[in-house]
């Protein structure tokens, strides 16, 4: 086998063996390139949300969620947030379900900061934020929210039906 061909078939092995690993890649973290449809009022301290809610789209990928709400208003784009609690745990009704606790601090040259409270339980999103100047509460947002697509449909669980013949014996098989 000449030189040539040997470095073209050692560039083809390493080649596949690299798109193989890419496939066996670890997990991303369970939010990641999942949407949600948001409302967000706006909270005053004592009162009742005094505005009608606003409709919000939060997008998240790769450990960084993106708000079109926070980019309109406070020109935030992708922030980094982090997952301080990861759980599952079985409802009243025997359904496993996944809890997730979100926390998001990010602070601008302005010393504007934006602190995002979240808790995901399965396909439903409840949090707040906060954002703040010089340490001093600015605005407060409540936000509630589904999973776009809606509620994922599960998987029915097959039963096995038992069936008896009878032969013209008088003898029974089941299957």
């Amino acid at each position: 086998m000449s030189t040539k061909h040997s470095t073209s078939l050692k560039v083809l092995i390493f080649a596949c063996l690299f798109f193989v690993s890419l496939g066996y890649k670890a997990e991303k973290d369970p939010l990641h390139k999942r949407v949600f449809t948001l409302m967000v009022a706006e909270v005053k301290e004592g009162t009742a949300p005094a505005k009608k809610p606003v409709t919000d789209k939060l997008s998240f990928k790769d450990g960084k969620l993106f708000s079109d709400f926070l980019y309109d208003k406070f020109q935030y784009k992708w922030l980094k947030y982090r997952i301080n609690k990861d759980s599952i745990y079985t409802d009243s009704t025997d359904t496993e379900v996944r809890l997730l606790e979100i926390e998001s601090t990010t602070t601008d040259e302005a010393n504007q900061t934006v602190i995002i409270n979240f808790v995901v339980q399965e396909w439903d999103l409840d949090g707040s934020i906060k954002i703040t100047k010089n340490d001093k509460l600015k605005k407060a947002f409540d936000i509630t929210g589904r999973e776009k697509g809606g509620k994922p449909v599960k998987a029915k669980k097959k039963k096995k039906k038992v069936v008896e013949v009878i032969d013209g014996e008088g003898e029974q098989k089941r299957e």
